[in-house]
């Protein structure tokens, strides 16, 4: 297969999954496979057993926000792991577009989570904050004034850790990710999507460069990045169950999931503006 050049990053490339008009039934398809992707590509297992459970109690629940959670797979992950390990934690997983929305809700609900319609700002405008605030593959989908609103949100709706996971542009990941999804993913937008995010996404030096004081980046192996910042005055410690550090093969695999129409920013188009809709899982 052909490879792009990857100098620069392809801000003008549009996915397919981000167009009003793609076809629905294609759409569907996409958010119903990513929960087969991520898995392998997004690292969330890692950054959970290394980042997130650490801080889990049994007995206080702790709160988490998926920023732009798309189809709700990570989020689904997120709260099912914790159940799992018998850990309190309510995941709030919130996204401004109506499709994705309307996927998410559609699914079985889970208990302890909960989807909304809705941007970041519109949650730090109801004062609401969070101990973990995450997204998954949302960085490579924003201009740099949306980054910065994804930011400067981040900080005000967060008491503790922020996690904002994406891939790293790079010929591996193009090509891995090419060569991976070839005979799969049919009848969906996850490899020519997936494909167009990978020239859209950041290198390290490219995102560092666009931080403002406080954040950092770790490159995680291979093709991945994740933008950290921990709040400066954490909650106090509450009791927590303590899990052995993860071995090297645990190490997450980057490469991207197909695009999802995640404006994040502090700001909408008026004429796209989501009004609110919540809607809270309360059953296994």
């Amino acid at each position: 297969m052909g490879i792009p050049s990857l100098r620069s990053r392809a801000e003008s490339a549009v996915e397919i999954m981000d167009s009003p008009d793609c076809d629905p039934q294609m759409l569907r398809r996409t958010y119903a496979q990513f929960r087969f992707v991520n898995p392998f590509v997004s690292g969330w297992q890692t950054m959970y057993r290394r980042d997130i459970r650490p801080q889990l109690s049994t007995t206080r629940p702790r709160t988490l926000l998926d920023v732009g959670s798309g189809g709700g797979d990570v989020a689904r992950s997120l709260a099912r792991w914790a159940a799992r390990d018998g850990l309190r934690l309510e995941v709030t997983a919130v996204d401004p577009d109506a499709r994705a929305h309307a996927y998410a809700t559609g699914l079985p609900q889970l208990r302890g989570l909960t989807f909304r319609r809705a941007l970041s700002s519109e949650l730090v405008a109801e004062g609401a904050t969070f101990d973990f605030v995450v997204s998954n593959h949302v960085l490579h989908h924003l201009t740099a004034a949306e980054l910065g609103g994804l930011l400067f949100d981040s900080e005000r709706l967060c008491t503790g850790s922020v996690l904002h996971a994406d891939i790293e542009r790079s010929r591996f990941a193009y090509l891995g990710f090419g060569l991976g999804t070839w005979p799969f993913f049919r009848g969906s937008y996850i490899r020519q999507d997936g494909l167009t995010s990978i020239r859209r996404s950041y290198r390290a030096a490219e995102l560092r460069a666009a931080l403002p004081a406080g954040w950092h980046v770790t490159r995680e192996a291979p093709s991945r990045l994740v933008l950290r910042w921990q709040a400066p005055a954490a909650p106090s410690a509450s009791p927590t169950v303590t899990f052995p550090a993860p071995s090297a093969r645990s190490a997450g695999h980057s490469g991207p999931e197909g695009s999802l129409s995640r404006r994040s920013g502090r700001t909408a188009p008026e004429t796209s503006r989501p009004v609110p809709d919540e809607t809270t899982a309360t059953d296994a």
